[in-house]
C-alpha cells in the first residue's frame, strides 16, 4: 500500500449550499504500486475532517490508467482509500501523478 504525498485541500459548502454540510476538494500527488493481473492494490490519502459515511463525489488522475478500474471512498476518520483493480493480461505500473478529488457531507 502507498500512501499519497504533498496534499492539498480545500474544505468549505460553498458550491453545493442547501444540500452538503461540508466539502473538500483535495489534490495530491500518488504514486501507486504495480498491479499484478487480476489483482487489486490500495492507496491511502489522509485528508483532515472527512468520516465515516462522507461520500467520494468524483476522482480524476492525470495519466492514462491504461485498463484498471479505481474507486475511492472514505475508510477511516481522515483516510480516504483507492482501490484498484487490473482486470488486463499484464501487470501495470503508473506513473506518479496528480490525484483529484471531491469528497462531501450529506445533511
Amino acid at each position: 500500500m502507498a500512501a499519497a504525498t504533498a496534499v492539498v485541500s480545500r474544505r468549505g459548502n460553498d458550491q453545493f449550499r442547501g444540500l452538503f454540510t461540508d466539502t473538500w476538494d483535495v489534490t495530491c500527488t500518488l504514486d501507486s504500486a504495480s498491479v499484478a493481473t487480476t489483482a487489486t492494490a490500495t492507496d491511502t490519502v489522509t485528508v483532515s475532517g472527512v468520516a465515516l459515511g462522507d461520500m467520494v463525489l468524483g476522482m480524476s488522475i492525470g495519466v492514462d490508467e491504461a485498463g484498471l478500474v479505481r474507486r475511492a471512498y472514505v475508510s477511516a476518520a481522515n483516510t480516504v482509500t483507492i482501490v484498484t483493480y487490473n482486470p488486463t493480461a499484464g501487470s501495470i505500473n503508473l506513473a506518479s501523478t496528480t490525484l483529484n478529488l471531491v469528497i462531501a457531507r450529506m445533511l
